[in-house]
């Protein structure tokens, strides 16, 4: 070896000595960012209803985001670069996405929007999960099935609203959705299966899937078992979102 290519492996070398403690730096603090990540993420707790469990929440952004950093998982609103909001007619708005919902960062317990169904139904599946079916989301929104209900519920009543007689206490500010078990809690403990965001169910009609639950920006009517709607399963909105079953 020459002393021309010595002193050049000699002076790489030196490069790679000053440059680690950088690039250690940057992964401490990746690895930390990551940690204030996880830690911030609110998995949705499952709540055994008759022979299945359904998620008490819907699902987060903080969760579904972990979902999509794992599996490398692009949703189409941010493919197409961005989802639907109604403004006397679907108008696509540019940067909302579940990760930014309304033009502005989301709280990580924010429930999950601007998800078609085939997106959701594949973030189940990959928790072990399925999105509820019609029936299934209907006993478990608005029949009391727990021995021992908070307040005033009543074991093997048939409520009107999955927050009881009247809709008070669901998110219909026609404004924004709410961060998950921020309103009332409802039938069976579950959170916002009136109100908030509408939420995709199993069923499907050709290239339709069925949702429940209402959303912030509809009345309460849209909330009883006969406001669910069925939307094209490609369809992603700020008013759609879902939990899932087990």
């Amino acid at each position: 070896m020459s002393s021309y290519t010595y002193s050049l492996s000699m002076f790489d070398k030196a490069i790679n000595l000053c440059a680690k403690p950088a690039m250690f730096r940057d992964k401490i603090l990746a690895f930390m960012a990551s940690v204030i990540l996880l830690s911030k993420i609110s998995y949705a707790e499952a709540v055994y209803i008759k022979d299945f469990s359904i998620d008490r929440t819907e699902v987060t952004v903080g969760s579904f985001a972990e979902y999509s950093e794992l599996e490398g998982i692009l949703t189409q609103a941010e493919k197409k670069g961005g989802g639907y909001e109604w403004a006397a007619g679907w108008k696509r708005r540019n940067g909302w996405t579940y990760k930014s919902p309304q033009g502005k960062l989301a709280a990580f317990d924010e429930p999950v929007v601007h998800v078609t169904w085939d997106e959701a139904s594949s973030y189940c599946a990959y928790n072990r999960g399925r999105l509820p079916t019609r029936d299934e989301w209907i006993l478990a929104a608005f029949t009391e099935l727990r021995d021992e209900p908070h307040g005033e519920y009543l074991k093997g009543k048939v409520y009107r609203y999955p927050v009881g007689d009247t809709p008070m206490g669901m998110n219909i500010n026609r404004s924004h959705h709410l961060s998950v078990k921020t309103t009332s809690r409802g039938v069976n403990g579950l959170f916002d299966m009136g109100g908030n965001v509408w939420e995709w169910l199993a069923d499907r009609r050709d290239d339709q899937a069925l949702t429940a639950g209402g959303s912030w920006w509809y009345g309460p009517e849209k909330s009883t078992r006969n406001g669910l709607q069925w939307k094209p399963i490609g369809f992603y909105a700020v008013y759609i979102g879902f939990r899932c079953v087990y």
